[in-house]
């Protein structure tokens, strides 16, 4: 059987950024549970505002459409979102907005988001670690989108201090959530694979 192919994002792309952390170590434990690990960077992908004037005007930005085919091709992703005014990064809203809209002939709205399972996590230096930017990408995907996004999720409270200097998280607690999403992830993305063959 294929490894299951899982797609690991920041919400950031700020020097230093803990959700980047965080993103890295999510991809390492993926790769620990035999999956097929993409990172992306955000930084590579850059798109105007959404506008839907524009997309009329100009069509689907080229990023947007190189990044719908690199979602379409994993069954799992894993995003580690920051919190900016207990919501998502404006960054990463724009993201799911244009990816929603960006789709190949004859797809229907919201084609990236279906077919997948999605993870989230978020590390911030606050207490709550990040608990209010999950609440608010949960909405957005699974509410907006339509995505189907596991219960399942780690928040890594007092950020900087939460990692070692090898990147691994100090805490254990955290250490085990981030460990028990990751394998529930690829245990959902095998399930979906098996289910999609019959």
């Amino acid at each position: 059987m294929s490894l299951p192919k899982i797609l690991v994002l920041s919400g950031s792309t700020r020097v230093g950024s803990h959700n980047t952390r965080l993103a890295a170590l999510a991809a390492k434990e993926l790769a620990l549970v035999d999956a097929d690990v993409t990172r992306i960077s955000l930084t590579d992908y850059s798109m105007p505002i959404y506008d839907a004037d524009l997309e009329k005007e100009t069509g689907t930005p080229h990023n947007a459409m190189k990044l719908r085919q690199i979602v379409g091709a994993h069954q799992g992703v894993f995003i580690a979102s920051p919190e900016y005014n207990a919501s998502v990064t404006p960054l990463l809203k724009n993201t799911l907005d244009w990816l929603g809209n960006a789709r190949e002939k004859g797809e229907p709205p919201l084609a990236a988001y279906q077919n997948r399972i999605f993870a989230i996590g978020a590390a911030s230096p606050g207490p709550s670690g990040g608990a209010q930017s999950l609440i608010a990408l949960r909405q957005i995907l699974a509410v907006g989108c339509r995505a189907l996004v596991m219960g399942e999720q780690v928040a890594v409270p007092f950020a900087k201090q939460a990692f070692d200097e090898r990147d691994n998280l100090v805490d254990a607690g955290a250490a085990n959530q981030l460990k028990l999403v990751v394998r529930k992830l690829v245990d959902l993305t095998r399930m979906l694979v098996r289910d999609n063959a019959r």
